[in-house]
Formats: structure tokens, sequence, C-alpha cells
């Protein structure tokens, strides 16, 4: 799924959020989307998602001739115009994501259950992630409103993901999560992204995670996108360096 943004704004009083004249993410593309706070981020990824309403522009989602042909869509999809996008698209951006009064096998299981999914492909698909959820998350008997904040963003995660998207969009993924994890996680997303060819977006401030991942950078200052970097061998490195001075 293709994704392209055409003159996109988002103000929030006299501060510019977001205003980008045209963008394209490219089907099956691994982006990372890096910045210092307040450099439009996570409000970029609420305009793509919907969650807020932009001033000007708009994000469209492109279907493949595959995905047309598999009847995904027949056309550019306008994510402010229709939700037919939500059939394909994945997304945690925060824990209001989560529906906290379950437990994470509850949660998992309506899920599974919206996106028409049988319990035993439910239970196959988390088994891939035993070892990112440590045997803190399933089969617990815990709420998600009691679980630390690294398992609520493995729920998140995992969550996302279960709903085999075309389009994933994880805000800051790897906040939270213990070095283990962190890694288990980076080879997920590889992983999930070679086998289904699913575009996937991920912000985080964490750069060597999302160089280590994503062919592709933007870099957001004052919500322009001011950098777009090939990242195909990991070159993004010196330049995101010297960019934040590290």
């Amino acid at each position: 799924m293709k994704i392209i943004i055409e003159n996109l704004k988002k103000t929030f009083g006299e501060k510019v959020a977001v205003d980008i004249e045209r963008y394209e993410i490219k089907d099956g593309e691994m982006l990372g989307l890096v910045g210092n706070n307040g450099a439009g981020k996570s409000t970029l990824f609420r305009l793509m998602l919907d969650l807020i309403k932009a001033d000007s522009g708009r994000v469209l989602m492109q279907p493949s001739p595959e995905e047309m042909a598999d009847g995904l869509a027949k056309s550019d999809v306008d994510v402010s115009t229709t939700e037919d996008w939500k059939d394909w698209t994945g997304a945690f951006v925060d824990e209001s994501f989560l529906i906290d009064y379950l437990t994470p096998d509850e949660y998992f299981q309506f899920l599974g259950r919206i996106s028409g999914r049988k319990q035993e492909d439910v239970d196959a698909f988390l088994q891939e992630f035993g070892h990112f959820m440590a045997g803190e998350v399933a089969g617990q008997k815990k709420l998600i409103r009691n679980l630390s904040a690294g398992n609520k963003q493995k729920v998140g995660i995992v969550g996302a993901m279960l709903l085999q998207p075309k389009v994933l969009i994880l805000d800051e993924p790897f906040n939270f999560l213990d070095p283990s994890s962190q890694n288990a996680i980076k080879h997920l997303l590889q992983d999930y992204n070679r086998k289904t060819g699913a575009t996937i977006l991920v912000s985080s401030h964490n750069l060597q995670h999302t160089v280590d991942i994503c062919p592709r950078i933007a870099l957001l200052e004052h919500g322009v996108i001011i950098r777009d970097i090939e990242n195909a061998n990991g070159e993004a490195t010196a330049e995101l360096e010297n960019y934040f001075e590290l």
C-alpha cells in the first residue's frame, strides 16, 4: 500500500505542527520518522490515522495492482473521507488504543473476532511473539490497566500486528522496553515486512534502532520534512548524528 501526503497542514494556534507539501511512502517500504520533541512526528501519525483533522491537504492510501485485484480497494482512499482504510491498517500510538479493562488475552481474542480470524489462528500468531512477550503478557490474569508501561507497549504492538495490516504505524515502539525486547521487536518488524510486504512507519527517538531497521529515514523539523535519507546500508547514521550533534 502506497501512502501519498499532499499539501498537509496542521496548526495549533500560532504553532505549525505539520506542513508537508508532498511526500510519498512506497508500497512495502519501512520508513523511519525522526526528529526532536515537538518536530511533529506524533501529529503526523494522528493525521494519517484521522485522529485529528487537518487544516488543509490530505493523506491518500493507494493500493497496488495486486491489492486491487484482491478486492482490498478499487482506487486511492482519502483517510479523512472514508473508514475503508481501517480494514487494512494497524497502529499503536499510545495507551488510548488499548481496552484497559480487559486482560491481554481477552484483548487479543477481541481483535481476532473483529478481524474475522479463528481463535486457533490467533493463538498460532501469538506464539511467534513468545520471546517478545517474555511470559509476562499472554496467559496472565492482570488487566491491561495494571500492567507495567513496557508490557502495555507490548500488548499494543502485538495487537496492531495481529490484525495483519497492509499498513502498520507505530509511534515510539521502543519506549519502555528493555534491550532484549527492543531487539526482539526489531526482528519481528523486519520479518513481518519481509513476509507480508506491508508498508511500515516507525517514529522513534532511538536513532540506532530506527537506522537498523528502516531503509529510508524522514527527518522532521517544525512539522516539515527537511531531509529524506536513503539508508539501505546504514549510511544515514552519520548524517543523523551530525544533525543531532551526537
